[in-house]
Order: C-alpha cells, then sequence, then structure tokens
C-alpha cells in the first residue's frame, strides 16, 4: 500500500450493491454509499490519480462521480483491460502502483495487471482468488472508502485530509 498513487474501481458490485432499481420508463437507478464518496473526494484532494472503468453507462452515476472530482470517468467500456493500458500509458502510470478494485468476472483480466488488486467481500469467487486484499465490507457498502482510507493512512495523508475539519 506505500507505493499506491492510483485508484481505479469498477461501478456496480463496487461503488454500488449490484442492485439496480429500473422505473417504469427503463431508467436504471443505483444506490451508492455516502462515505464511499467521502474516500474518493479525500483521494481527489490529496493528489491520488482515481479513475473508474466500468461496462455500464449511467449518466446519473458520471453527473455523482464528477462532482466528487474524479474526471477520468470510463462508463460503457466493452474491454476494460484496453482503457486500463490507454489510461495508464497517457498518464505514465506504473501498474504496479495501482489498486483496482472489481467485483466480478469482466474485472479480472484487468486485476491480473495491476499491483494490488482488491475486492468487496460479496465478490465472485474468481475475483476473490486474485485479490491481494478482500474488504471486510461488501460492494456499495464502504468497501471503497475501506481501501482508500487505508492506504491514505499508510502513507500519513489520512488524518492531514481532515486536521482541523473535527474541532
Amino acid at each position: 500500500m506505500n507505493d499506491i498513487t492510483t485508484f481505479i474501481f469498477d461501478v456496480d458490485g463496487v461503488l454500488t450493491d449490484g442492485s439496480v432499481f429500473v422505473t417504469n420508463d427503463g431508467e436504471m437507478l443505483r444506490t451508492m454509499n455516502i462515505r464511499d464518496g467521502y474516500a474518493l473526494k479525500a483521494a481527489v484532494e490529496s493528489g491520488y490519480n482515481v479513475c473508474i472503468i466500468s461496462g455500464g453507462s449511467n449518466e446519473g452515476v458520471r453527473v455523482r462521480l464528477r462532482n466528487l472530482g474524479i474526471t477520468d470517468i470510463h462508463l460503457g467500456t466493452p474491454d476494460k483491460v484496453k482503457t486500463f493500458k490507454e489510461y495508464t500509458d497517457a498518464n505514465n502510470i506504473n501498474s504496479e502502483q495501482v489498486l483496482y478494485m472489481g467485483d466480478d468476472i469482466p474485472d479480472y483480466h484487468v486485476m491480473k495487471l495491476v499491483g494490488l488488486p482488491t475486492c468487496p467481500q460479496d465478490s465472485a469467487p474468481e475475483i476473490k482468488s486474485i485479490s491481494k486484499y478482500i474488504s471486510h465490507i461488501k460492494g456499495g457498502k464502504g468497501a471503497v472508502r475501506d481501501v482508500i482510507e487505508q492506504v491514505m493512512k499508510v502513507q500519513g495523508k489520512w488524518s492531514t485530509h481532515f486536521d482541523g475539519k473535527l474541532d
């Protein structure tokens, strides 16, 4: 965790619990955890690279993530490995310095490329088997906060993010 400079997250099953609420007009709504949002914003403000790579393409998700300060948002991505390589090449990021959190089979191949593959507690067995860290928290319930907070604490950046804000 000492060398992590970049966080990459999937959306469905990681930033959400994987459930989709379908409205009468076919719109698919998702629920995101506010604590995950706080940690994502803290990571951005602390200078980490934060990227989203998801096969889903919900514009509400994009708006939520942009409001947290995330600018590298790749939704509707059919090939996560290709998007990962393009992102890391364009930003001169060493894959060993990347923490990726995924939860299901579409994340498998990209997770094999990163230094710290992680997953929520309720991930597919195949993803758990290649993860170096399995959060004790389920997807959409704070697993993203868990990994961001741990990395920032190890690197001495977590407490400095909120110093003076607790008084």
